[in-house]
């Protein structure tokens, strides 16, 4: 006999089918009234892994025990800490080993980025960038083009969605149209705001065809969708670690760098004494020899006890397999989507993420305003509320973000059953 999907049967028996479920008890759920909160904000803030606070106090007992011997000595030394981070996230990013590092936060590492791939030239002057991205981005963005001598107004290329869409035959237009006026595409993997998942694959060629260098912030990507970044020829990318990576508020960056920039010596780098080779790091050499690798990018010796925290969730994710998250992820926001269906029919809700997403739905709830995220509070759902920029109508958007490696299907039939509830 089938079970209904609607039903909360149905959920819990998809949950004991599920080989990943286990691992939600290596997570600290938060709790509302001593009771398992419904967590649906890992796109905000990913959860604790249990094992986190062992990773910390290792590395605090090498301090205690070595002290300034801790660089060279231990199971893991300092000065080599970093290396042990490039073989996960290149299989998280589709990447090789020696494209990415480890280091800094994320808009830190966008302005040294910038820095190499930024170089406006004649007319090539122009950025194009989504005018939905994330507020910190823009910023950065406006300054870099404001730092070459250049007005923002001018130079700066925001092109606005369509009912929180981004098509992407719209961006490759707009790239054929900027033409050799562009100078570099930067914009969101996944849309922090709508959960739209770009085609990063075909945006890079068309960027190169006409000479653009590409860059993609992968804040709301690494960590929940497939991607693929060497082989689709992306010149540079950065993200935090702190959303679906699990890191701590806060927690540690990082970059990738194609290897043709990073083993190229005239590639513009603001240079750092980690960025120089490591066996004439400590000969206090006075010129810079970088590194060949997305190392040389690093300005400073590694944050080891953020990137403690960075390597607790790493091994998870190697421990599970990505694919097998990637799967579960699918299955567990289809399952969302579907159970939406009957609140968008009835017009309380409209679900405005395109079907090329991640993990996160982004719902626009009709006729309540951010007052609301407290009312599901106290039925112990935690998400979040985004107004849409500069808009002047009323309503905000709910961003949920059902996570493979912490959320169950039972999460999500029971945030539904209580948002009905509320909307009744």
């Amino acid at each position: 006999m089938s079970i209904n999907t609607q039903s909360l049967a149905y959920a819990q028996c998809q949950d004991k089918e599920d080989v990943i479920a286990p691992y939600r008890d290596r997570f600290y759920i938060p709790k509302i009234n001593d009771k398992e909160a419904i967590y649906l904000c890992g796109n905000s803030l990913g959860l604790q892994a249990k094992s986190t606070a062992s990773y910390l106090q290792k590395e605090l007992g090498q301090w205690a025990k070595l002290g300034v011997e801790g660089h060279f000595k231990g199971e893991n030394p300092w000065l080599y800490y970093h290396k042990q981070f490039s073989p996960p996230l290149a299989n998280l990013l589709g990447t090789l080993t020696e494209e990415v590092v480890c280091m800094n936060a994320l808009t830190v590492n966008l302005h040294l980025l910038f820095a190499s791939f930024y170089q406006p030239k004649d007319k090539r002057n122009k950025i194009l960038i989504e005018a939905d991205c994330f507020p910190s981005d823009r910023y950065a963005v406006d300054s870099q083009i404001a730092w070459h001598g250049l007005e923002p107004a001018e130079e700066l290329v925001a092109l606005e969605s369509e009912n929180h869409e981004l098509t992407t035959e719209r961006i490759i237009d707009q790239i054929n149209s900027l033409d050799d006026s562009l100078a570099l595409v930067w914009l969101g993997g996944v849309n922090y705001f709508s959960g739209q998942v770009l085609d990063m694959q075909k945006i890079t060629k068309a960027a190169h065809e006409v000479g653009a260098i590409v860059g993609f912030d992968l804040a709301h990507a690494i960590g929940n969708v497939a991607l693929n970044l060497h082989e689709w020829d992306v010149d540079f990318a950065t993200w935090c670690s702190y959303k679906y990576l699990n890191s701590s508020a806060g927690g540690v960056s990082g970059i990738y760098v194609h290897q043709r920039h990073a083993q190229e010596p005239t590639t513009l780098r603001l240079a750092g004494w980690w960025g120089t080779k490591e066996q004439a790091r400590f000969e206090m050499k006075k010129s810079f020899e970088p590194i060949p690798t997305a190392e040389s990018w690093q300005l400073s010796n590694a944050p080891v006890l953020a990137m403690a925290a960075h390597k607790a969730s790493l091994d998870i994710f190697e421990e599970v397999g990505f694919k097998q998250l990637l799967d579960k992820s699918k299955k567990l926001t289809s399952y969302l989507a579907m159970l939406l269906e009957e609140l968008v029919t009835e017009n309380k809700i409209d679900i405005i993420t395109p079907k090329d997403r991640g993990c996160q739905l982004s719902l626009r709830v009709y006729g309540k305003e951010q007052g609301f995220i407290e009312e599901l509070r106290e039925q112990g759902v935690i998400l979040d509320w985004r107004k849409p920029k500069d808009s002047k109508e009323s309503y905000g958007v709910m961003r949920v973000a059902p996570v493979p490696l912490y959320n169950s299907f039972t999460d999500v039939w029971q945030f539904v059953s209580i948002l009905k509830k509320l909307l009744e």
